[in-house]
């Protein structure tokens, strides 16, 4: 799944694809990088991130979809189309302009998946962008991310959203400890039956690891590396992932990531 932020402030590349014709272009590079699914957002969820309005997020991610809906490998299905967000409206103007599959980081627009008859990714977060990273805090995190996910995922289904995926939302509302306990225990969700999308690209926590393995310091209130300094943390999460059997994995870093799945598949 290949990252397209139409957006001024998305942590890794807030702005480079803000002008439409450049978003497309860039969603055409990664179709020939290999993405199977290129996701198009209009809102940055990254921690701290202000909402944007509903007619904002349209304007922003509607042509995109539109210019990408007209790619040949689009109009035969071999690649398709996500919309990244937690909003009805967009969800569905967005739908209504080629988009198949609603990527949601809300886990609240089963209902609108239902209604269009389009796929649906389910993902885990505590509070939202603004509060999500106040001192999160869980008994089991395992746990308690596969019940919830598993409670939206057969939710959506009865209601039904004929594709789901569930996504425990590394980074939305967890602390370093708690994505590396998810990451380890991967095949926990894998095993739930539901097919797991999973994004790790260039996150902030990839960041401060590799500050330690490079022995240079750092904790979680320090500003790790650059999030272009993540590439090989953020490949070597994806092989990972595709070992523990994750069927979807989000990538800024498409022809890499796609490497890398060849490989370890």
């Amino acid at each position: 799944m290949g990252v397209l932020n139409v957006t001024p402030d998305s942590f890794s590349d807030g702005g480079r694809f803000l002008d439409h014709g450049e978003a497309v272009s860039h969603g055409r590079a990664m179709v020939a990088e290999g993405a199977a699914i290129l996701d198009v957002g209009g809102e940055s969820t990254r921690p701290g991130a202000a909402p944007v309005g509903v007619d904002e997020e349209v304007a922003r991610v509607v042509p995109v979809v539109v210019g990408l809906a007209d790619l040949p490998e689009v109009a035969d299905g071999r690649v398709r189309i996500s919309i990244d967000t937690r909003h009805a409206e967009v969800a569905r103007q967005a739908v209504a302009a080629g988009a198949t599959i609603i990527n949601d980081v809300s886990s609240t627009l089963d209902g609108v998946a239902a209604d269009l008859g389009v796929g649906w990714v389910a993902m885990h977060m505590r509070g939202d962008p603004r509060t999500m990273q106040d001192e999160p805090a869980y008994d089991n995190v395992v746990a308690e991310v596969r019940d919830f996910l598993v409670d939206r995922a057969e939710r959506a289904t009865a209601a039904g959203v004929p594709e789901v995926w569930i996504d425990p939302g590394i980074g939305f509302g967890k602390t370093i400890g708690h994505n590396l306990a998810l990451l380890a225990r991967l095949d926990v969700l894998v095993s739930t039956g539901w097919p797991v999308a999973l994004g790790v690209s260039r996150k902030r926590f990839l960041g401060e690891l590799t500050r330690r393995s490079d022995q240079r310091g750092g904790d979680e209130t320090t500003e790790p590396t650059s999030v272009y300094d993540r590439r090989e943390a953020s490949v070597a999460m994806a092989a990972w992932a595709f070992l523990q059997g994750v069927k979807v994995v989000r990538a800024h870093d498409v022809r890499a990531t796609v490497q890398a799945s060849k490989v370890v598949g």
